[in-house]
């Protein structure tokens, strides 16, 4: 079996990324084959298994990667671009419903329920730890608003997490059958978690 120089591999890496990327979104995970990802890299269904233990971890890092992309995109356009708080979680939590809603690879993610196929593949320890990173993009924000008595008192993280529940709605979307009744509950949601959060007279 021949070898790969580094060069190589990335570019490997790269095009399985990016075909997975296309077909995961289009097609989910149960019917993207390992030939579907494999053909465009110019490799054997084989070789896939030196890049990655299973189409599970492709996904993973995928979804990994646009999430970071994404998270920071709507940090800078809602925490980093809005001094009041209020406004700052409300800009922040519409931005996520919506990327929810609109991005093909978290779509077909949640129509398909294939999360918890890839959340199986982790330890409990590997969980929290992904847990806190998500909840990094936010709980600096918590701690400098509760110093500057903005935001009310309680455990930053906890806080965070509270916000991070509001993504739940877009997971239901499908639920609703009338789309602007969808955005009006969507909307009232979100406005009283960022309002509740910012009162601070107990």
């Amino acid at each position: 079996m021949r070898g790969f120089d580094d060069d190589e591999r990335e570019r490997i890496r790269r095009q399985l990324r990016e075909t997975g990327r296309e077909l995961f979104g289009r097609y989910g995970l149960d019917k993207t084959t390992i030939a579907d990802l494999t053909g465009p890299a110019g490799i054997a269904n084989g070789t896939f298994y030196r890049f990655y233990e299973s189409k599970e971890q492709l996904y993973y890092e995928i979804l990994r990667e646009e999430g970071e992309r994404l998270a920071e995109e709507i940090v800078a356009d809602s925490f980093e671009a809005r001094d009041d708080p209020e406004d700052a979680i409300v800009a922040f939590l519409t931005g996520i419903c919506e990327a929810m809603e609109t991005e093909p690879l978290v779509r077909r993610l949640i129509a398909d329920s294939d999360l918890s196929r890839l959340m199986a593949q982790f330890s409990d320890e590997e969980l929290r730890e992904e847990q806190a990173q998500s909840l990094g993009y936010v709980v600096p924000y918590v701690e400098r608003w509760q110093a500057e008595g903005r935001l009310r008192e309680g455990d930053p993280e906890v806080l965070a997490a509270a916000m991070g529940v509001v993504k739940f709605v877009a997971y239901h979307k499908d639920q609703f059958h009338d789309e602007a009744f969808y955005r009006a509950v969507r909307d009232a949601l979100i406005e009283a978690v960022a309002a509740g959060l910012t009162r601070t007279d107990g």
